[in-house]
């Protein structure tokens, strides 16, 4: 089997084939998967090949589940305070 340049670990492939994964273990798998990605690729058209790629996949399974998560798009974090707001008195 040629090894996939999206996924040359075969880190998605190996999820979809475990038995009984969780959305946890799906979620960590993902994130090694994205933190290996080539340098350059899109994350989100990496993450669409993908869902095409495994296409045949229940669409309840977790790691489908977790693929379109990593599709949404992400609000940035919110400033919650810190020194500054203390001696504003905010």
């Amino acid at each position: 089997m040629a090894r996939d340049p999206l996924d040359p670990k075969g880190l998605i492939r190996e999820a979809f084939r475990i038995d009984g994964i969780g959305a946890p273990e799906c979620r960590s798998i993902f994130l090694d998967w994205a933190l290996s990605l080539p340098a350059g690729a899109d994350p989100k058209d990496s993450i669409r090949t993908m869902l095409a790629q495994y296409g045949d996949q229940p669409a309840d399974h977790p790691m489908t589940l977790t693929l379109h998560e990593g599709l949404a798009d992400i609000a940035p974090a919110a400033r919650r305070g810190g020194r500054a707001g203390r001696l504003r008195g905010d």
